[in-house]
């Protein structure tokens, strides 16, 4: 990735969010909406709080059993991970790789702390060499 490159030249802008107090149900019929497979999830103040995942929906809710309808957005925890607009690529990738991730929320530090993008693989393959691609798959995808 060229060093000049900052997150936000990576990111897809216009991220939307599901609110911490909608339904996992909510937020699904969202991703289909968007064409998305992840959404971040903002508190009550606009803030980043999570991401929730289709897979999340599907491993917390359908195979357990659990009415989507009845689960709030905000009750999936786990460690958040985020970078600033301003960061540059290889602190994108640095973050990916070392918390084996595949989704990234964009936030505006300077702006007031808003979500303004998120980075996914398919941005990051864009901006990558072939050599490169191959070692960031294996880093994002090791064993933890």
């Amino acid at each position: 990735m060229a060093g000049e490159l900052r997150a936000k030249d990576i990111m897809t802008s216009g991220a939307q969010c599901v609110g911490a107090h909608q339904s996992l149900h909510d937020a699904a019929k969202m991703m289909r909406d968007l064409g998305v497979g992840a959404l971040p999830i903002c508190g009550d103040n606009n803030r980043l709080t999570g991401l929730v995942t289709d897979r999340d929906i599907v491993i917390t809710c359908c195979a357990e059993g659990v009415d989507p309808a009845e689960v709030q957005a905000g009750s999936l925890g786990g460690e958040l991970h985020w970078i600033d607009s301003e960061a540059d690529a290889s602190a994108v990738l640095e973050t990916m790789e070392n918390n084996h991730i595949k989704r990234l929320p964009v936030i505006d530090v300077k702006g007031g702390h808003r979500l303004v993008g998120m980075i996914t693989e398919a941005n990051v393959a864009k901006n990558l060499s072939d050599e490169q691609i191959a070692e960031f798959a294996t880093r994002v995808y090791a064993e933890a």
